[in-house]
C-alpha cells in the first residue's frame, strides 16, 4: 500500500492491525507536502506542529483502546474559508492574510471530534467566487494531470491536495460547482450535499441560499464516511435544525439492481466534448450491466435555469447579489487589494434591484417544486460533471467553460462527481450523479457501485506533469 494514495478504510485497517501508526502516516504526508508544496501550491497554511501533536494523541488513544471511528488518525485538510481557532483563515484573500479566528467552524470541530488530524488550510479562489481555481495572491495550483491546466475552483487546493497524494481528504464548499468542478478536473470524488445537511457556521459565506459544505476524497466510501461525520443539525446554522443524523454508510454497498436512473442530455451534454459524452455513455452502460434501469429523460427545469443564466439571471444573479451583501463593505474599504476579476463579480451584485432579486427567488421556488415532479419516477440523474476536461490556464478568459453544475445548487439538489475516464490527452473526466433533496445515500450508493465495477482510482504522477 502506498500510504500517500491510501483510502480512509485502508489507513484505518493498518492502524488497527498495528502495521502503521497515525504518527508515521502524518510524518510521511508532511514530508510529501514539504517536498511538493511549492510545486502544487495546494496549501496556504500547513499546520505541521499541530498535526504531529494530534497524530501522537490519536495514536495514544488507539493504544489505550479508545477508538473514535473511521476518521481516527486520518490526515485531513480544510479549504481556507473554514474558520480555525488560532490558525489564520484567509479565504484566499490577501486582505485577510493575517486574520486568525477565535473559534472554529462547526465542520472543523466535528472532524476534530471524529479524530481527524488537521494538516493545514488549502488554497482557493479569492472569496470562493470563481470556477477555475485562479488565485494571484497565493498562486494558482497547477492541475496534477497537466501543469498548464486549471485545477478547477473554487476549492482548487482541496482538489489538488487529494489528487496529488498530500492528504486523503480535503473539505471544500460548493456554491455553483466548487466541489464538483475540481473533483472532475483533478480526477477525484467530490460530494455536494443538500444545503441543509451540513452546517455552514464558521465558514466564510458567498451565498447563504446556495452554499454547501462537502468533502473531496479518493473514493466514494471515503466521501460517505466524511459526510456522516460532518452532517447533522447545528443550532448555529438554523437551516440544519430539522435534519436528522445521516446514515449513508449502512446503505452504501447494497445492490443497485432495480434502481431507475435518468440520463439527461439536454442541457447537460449540450456543447460537451465528444470524449466527455462517450465516457458518460460508457458509465451508463456499466450501470445497466449492474441492473440499473437507465432511461433517457428530459429535465425542463434544468434547461430553463440554464437559459436564465444566459440572460444574466438565475443562480448567477443570486451569487452576485448575496456576494455583494456579504462583501460589499470589503470592496469599498480595501477593494484595491483584491483580484480585479473577483472584485468585479461581487460589485456586479449592486446593479440588481430588490424586485429583480425577489423575482429570481420566487421563480426558483417554482422550479424546485416542478423539479420534484420531474424527478419523481427516477432515483437519480446522470450526466457529465463538466462539459470539457480541464482547460489551459491561458484559455479560460478567452473561451470560458459553461457551467451546468450551478443547476444543482439552484434547484436544491445533491450531487456527487466520480471519475469515469480520461481524454486522449490523459485528462480526467467526471460523471455527475444528481439526487433529490436529502437523498445523498442513494447517489453515493450508485457512485460506489459504479466505482467498484470499473475499478477506477486515478493517481497521476504530478511530478512529471
Amino acid at each position: 500500500m502506498d500510504m500517500h494514495f491510501a483510502t480512509l478504510s485502508e489507513l484505518g485497517a493498518c492502524y488497527r492491525a498495528g502495521d502503521v501508526s497515525p504518527v508515521e502516516v502524518v510524518d510521511a504526508q508532511l514530508n510529501r507536502i514539504d517536498e511538493y508544496g511549492d510545486q502544487t501550491k495546494a496549501f496556504i497554511t500547513v499546520t505541521a506542529e499541530r498535526a504531529r501533536a494530534e497524530a501522537q494523541a490519536t495514536e495514544a488513544m488507539l493504544r489505550s483502546g479508545s477508538d473514535l471511528g473511521p476518521l481516527h488518525g486520518i490526515p485531513i485538510a480544510l479549504k481556507d474559508l473554514f474558520h480555525t481557532a488560532g490558525i489564520r483563515t484567509t479565504s484566499g484573500a490577501k486582505v485577510w492574510d493575517a486574520f486568525v479566528p477565535e473559534d472554529s467552524a462547526t465542520v472543523a470541530k466535528r472532524l476534530s471530534r471524529a479524530g481527524a488530524v488537521l494538516m493545514g488550510k488549502t488554497n482557493m479562489v479569492e472569496l470562493a467566487f470563481g470556477p477555475y481555481g485562479l488565485n494571484p495572491h497565493y498562486g494558482t495550483p497547477p492541475n496534477p494531470w497537466g501543469s498548464e491546466r486549471v485545477p478547477g475552483g473554487s476549492s482548487s487546493g482541496s482538489g489538488v491536495a487529494v489528487a496529488a497524494g498530500l492528504v486523503p481528504v480535503a473539505m471544500g464548499t460548493d456554491t455553483g460547482g466548487s466541489i464538483r468542478i475540481p473533483a472532475s478536473f483533478c480526477g477525484v470524488v467530490g460530494l455536494k450535499p443538500t444545503l441543509e445537511r451540513v452546517s455552514r457556521a464558521g465558514a466564510m459565506p458567498l451565498s447563504w441560499t446556495l452554499d454547501s459544505m462537502g468533502p473531496l476524497t479518493r473514493c466514494v466510501e471515503d466521501a460517505a464516511l466524511v459526510f456522516e461525520a460532518i452532517a447533522g443539525p447545528d443550532a448555529a446554522d438554523p437551516v440544519t435544525l430539522n435534519q436528522p443524523l445521516v446514515d449513508v454508510v449502512r446503505w452504501l454497498k447494497r445492490d443497485v439492481k432495480g434502481l431507475r436512473v435518468g440520463f439527461v442530455r439536454d442541457p447537460f451534454c449540450d456543447g460537451a466534448d465528444a470524449e466527455v459524452i462517450a465516457s458518460v455513455e460508457a458509465a451508463a452502460e456499466v450501470l445497466c450491466e449492474l441492473g440499473v434501469d437507465v432511461v433517457e429523460m428530459q429535465f425542463p427545469e434544468a434547461r430553463e435555469e440554464l437559459d436564465e443564466e444566459l440572460e444574466g439571471r438565475g443562480s448567477a444573479m443570486i451569487m452576485c447579489v448575496e456576494g455583494y451583501a456579504c462583501h460589499g463593505d470589503l470592496i469599498a474599504r480595501q477593494g484595491e487589494m483584491m483580484d480585479p476579476r473577483i472584485r468585479a463579480r461581487i460589485a456586479h451584485g449592486a446593479s440588481f434591484s430588490a424586485p429583480d432579486y425577489a423575482a429570481v427567488l420566487q421563480r426558483r421556488e417554482q422550479l424546485r417544486i416542478s423539479a420534484r415532479e420531474t424527478l419523481r419516477d427516477v432515483d437519480a440523474v446522470i450526466c457529465p460533471t463538466m462539459l470539457t476536461v480541464a482547460p489551459r490556464v491561458a484559455d479560460v478568459d478567452v473561451a470560458p467553460v459553461r457551467l451546468t453544475t450551478r443547476l444543482v445548487n439552484f434547484l436544491g439538489l445533491c450531487a456527487v462527481s466520480v471519475p469515469c475516464g480520461w481524454s486522449d490527452e490523459n485528462l480526467p473526466i467526471g460523471l455527475q450523479i444528481i439526487g433529490k433533496p436529502y437523498d445523498e445515500a442513494r447517489i453515493l450508493r450508485l457512485a460506489y457501485a459504479y466505482e467498484q465495477a470499473v475499478g477506477l482510482r486515478l493517481t497521476p504522477d504530478f511530478t512529471q506533469a
